[in-house]
């Protein structure tokens, strides 16, 4: 992979956050998976035994203690560790929910959080499902994005919708290379002719080839036309005029659900003092009542929030909280409304529409020990001490060996052109828009060739 792609200070998200588990005890967790640190964080222990194989499998949101076990939410489900073990063992869901975006704990009560739903549990059988009250005034829309989003990967009309648009893929490469054959057949039968070889095979190969080409294409066209314009504004720059959008949910689709928060959970915290839940949200900051019986009601003055995402949500103090994202870290207050900037200790403003995709500093997470040691982390610069405190321990060569990029991740970053950032910098947003709008070029084009050549006959 190319330069910045290497793990360096714990970056790339690599580290999301931290858990003490002893006096001498941390653990860290993130894209790398969970590690033990000990003796001053000078040494690090594999801590990810049970996890299933794959280094997607061990993508991990959130750890929390919980009674006498370790609780983790990871992009694949829910796993328990009583320590005595030192084994992760999965928790059973309910079917269809795996990604756990966030876990608190209540008193005596494990609270879970999925994008689509709230659980609560206080033995590990028996999980609560409950689907949070819609916000006030909720009309029943979706965000334009979400929609684009579901449409260009299928999820918009089930394991159907995803299954064709997997057809979809193997028919732009069949189309690709039927059509660079007939580009090249011309030339064949000319060097045949010249060499006063047979040709007559090649030429009845090449009808073959433009008749399957133009059948094929004819039947897919208008799929590919429209999943390659959803598609181009699923990255920026389309990406940012259409992000808050609303549009009606489509009938029949998967977003035309009764549950208003489908897809838009992400982030929960329980105050103890006010009594009642916070919960981050695709929409923003919410109140929630004890008894989530209530309609969900908008934080107003909200701290800046990247449309990438809240990474760091946490309790501060007993009335704020650090809220962290690619547009900053931040100290909150929800009862006076006051947003503080971590760094500079300065008044920063309060989000207005959508928070800037990136700031200047690009938070990731915050690492907080019990030897009063914090860390904040940066996607690009990895783990860097508060207040020029003692360095974080750089990455040892075992993690690094034991954390490659999957597959899947390798194969994203071609898709959205970030492989090519280290040769052409911040231009490699423009390869979405124009990669897509050379597709949408050459369907045209077929198109009307097919078209004029059809009336001819």
């Amino acid at each position: 992979m190319p330069p910045g792609y290497q793990y360096k200070n714990w970056n790339l998200g690599g580290v999301r956050s931290s858990l003490s588990v002893g006096d001498d005890s941390l653990l860290i967790y993130g894209n790398i998976g969970v590690w033990m640190a000990t003796k001053g964080l000078t040494s690090f222990t594999d801590f990810n035994s049970g996890f299933p194989d794959g280094i997607d499998k061990r993508k991990i949101y959130s750890i929390v203690k919980y009674r006498q076990s370790l609780i983790a939410g990871t992009h694949f489900g829910l796993f328990v560790n009583t320590l005595k073990s030192g084994k992760w063992i999965q928790v059973p869901m309910l079917e269809g929910e795996e990604r756990i975006c966030d876990l608190a704990v209540r008193k005596d009560t494990l609270l879970i959080l999925t994008r689509n739903f709230f659980y609560r549990t206080t033995d590990l059988i028996h999980i609560e499902q409950i689907q949070l009250p819609p916000p006030e005034g909720y009309d029943r829309k979706a965000g334009l994005f979400l929609t684009l989003w579901e449409l260009h990967s299928g999820q918009l009309f089930g394991f159907a919708g995803m299954l064709f648009v997997d057809i979809l893929g193997l028919v732009l490469i069949f189309l690709s290379l039927t059509g660079l054959l007939h580009f090249l057949f011309p030339k064949w039968i000319s060097r045949l002719k010249k060499q006063k070889q047979d040709y007559s095979g090649t030429i009845i190969l090449k009808k073959w080839n433009l008749k399957w080409h133009n059948l094929i294409g004819y039947i897919f066209v208008v799929f590919l036309f429209v999943n390659t314009l959803a598609g181009m504004f699923l990255r920026p720059p389309l990406l940012i005029p259409i992000f808050s959008s609303q549009i009606g949910a489509l009938p029949y689709s998967n977003l035309d659900t009764n549950n208003p928060w489908h897809d838009k959970l992400r982030r929960v915290v329980w105050n103890e003092g006010t009594k009642n839940y916070l919960f981050y949200t695709s929409d923003g900051f919410y109140y929630a009542d004890q008894k989530l019986k209530k309609d969900l009601i908008l934080i107003p003055n909200q701290p800046l929030v990247s449309i990438m995402g809240c990474n760091t949500f946490e309790p501060f103090d007993a009335e704020s909280y650090l809220v962290g994202s690619f547009s900053g870290l931040f100290i909150w207050n929800p009862v006076s409304a006051r947003v503080t900037d971590f760094f500079t200790g300065e008044m920063a403003e309060t989000a207005r529409g959508m928070g800037r995709p990136v700031g200047q500093n690009m938070v990731t997470g915050y690492i907080s020990s019990r030897s009063n040691r914090n860390y904040w982390i940066d996607y690009n610069r990895g783990i860097l001490a508060i207040d020029g405190g003692t360095p974080f321990p750089k990455m040892p060569d075992n993690i690094l060996k034991l954390t490659p990029i999957s597959l899947w991740n390798a194969a994203l970053e071609v898709h959205t052109g970030r492989i090519f950032e280290h040769l052409i910098g911040p231009f490699y947003l423009l390869y979405v828009p124009l990669m897509g709008l050379t597709l949408l070029i050459v369907l045209i084009s077929g198109i009307l060739i097919w078209w004029k050549s059809s009336r001819k006959k």
